[in-house]
């Protein structure tokens, strides 16, 4: 939960980032609370992994201002309060898994135990385990550890649960919930929109190096409207299912079709009056999925225009 009161933990102003010819970042504003978690969303190529590199200075803005903690990202004094969890990480992979977290337990001043470290990473007896015999779920789990083992007041984790079982990735989430409970500062980037619903507290969605909406989950989830539907039908044809009315984002999976629809009671009336016989009907409100789709189309549209 965000502290009220404080300066912010991580600031963007007016923030614009070119390669040659090639605006990433427009010009952004974004201001991260201490204690808050905001997941930053957005198509491939948004400009999501520019606004990340700014803030941990391994990039300069081409214009605007990034603050770090008070202070120039490329400041010791503001880096040695982060921890950051790449998707990939340059570990030396004859280490065991241990001598890694001690080694990088060293670069920080009042850093976590280490075998406290592992254990949030669920990696207690992974820890005499050479990191070439880690699987890819563990390994992950071990970039994790590492990022937390300074105790960081701000936590970067960039696809964090890549290469996890659901069960692996839950437990990820209680995790990080667990550390915003003391008070950490996270900020993610996801491809699982579940991921970014369950742990943020505001969404940041990037398209085309601006900020095109924010809010919490449930904020950005009422800027749609409509239902997925979803139910079983063996004997629906593609066509008659591509022609009803107000239909979009059509799935089948052997009997079982979903798709979404802003009036979806138009559309089952018709299938119902041509005595389609469905079952296991399900409709639900839409999710953060029909909002992401819908805000970054909405915007494609406009910059067409």
């Amino acid at each position: 939960m965000m502290r009220s009161g404080s300066s912010p933990a991580v600031e963007l102003k007016g923030a614009a980032k070119s390669f040659g010819n090639v605006q990433a970042l427009k010009g952004i504003d974004l201001a991260v609370q201490p204690g808050e978690t905001v997941a930053l969303l957005g198509p491939n190529g948004a400009g999501k992994t520019t606004a990340i590199s700014l803030m941990l200075g391994l990039r300069q803005p081409t214009a605007g201002s990034v603050r770090l903690l008070g202070r120039d990202p490329r400041d010791f004094a503001s880096r040695r309060h982060i921890g950051v969890m790449l998707q990939e990480s340059g570990v030396p992979h004859t280490l065991k898994v241990r001598e890694v977290a001690e080694m990088i337990r060293r670069l920080y001043d009042q850093p976590m135990d280490t075998m406290a470290a592992l254990d949030l990473a669920q990696l207690r007896d992974k820890a005499g385990a050479l990191v070439a015999t880690l699987s890819g779920g563990q390994r992950q789990r071990l970039y994790f550890a590492l990022a937390i083992i300074g105790n960081p007041d701000v936590l970067f984790l960039d696809e964090p649960t890549v290469g996890l079982d659901v069960e692996s990735r839950r437990s990820f989430w209680e995790q990080i919930e667990a550390l915003v409970g003391a008070g950490k500062t996270v900020i993610l980037t996801t491809h699982y929109l579940e991921e970014a619903d369950a742990l943020a507290d505001r969404i940041v969605v990037i398209n085309q190096g601006l900020i095109v909406a924010q809010g919490t989950p449930s904020q950005i989830k009422a800027t749609v409207g409509g239902k997925r539907v979803r139910f079983r039908a063996p004997n629906l044809s593609d066509d008659r299912l591509h022609a009803l009315p107000g239909v979009q984002r059509i799935t089948r999976t052997g009997e079982m079709i979903e798709f979404y629809a802003i009036e979806p009671e138009t559309a089952l009336a018709s299938l119902f009056a041509d005595g389609v016989a469905l079952s296991e009907l399900e409709i639900v409100g839409a999710g953060l999925e029909e909002a992401f789709m819908n805000i970054t189309h909405s915007q494609r549209e406009e910059h067409r225009l």
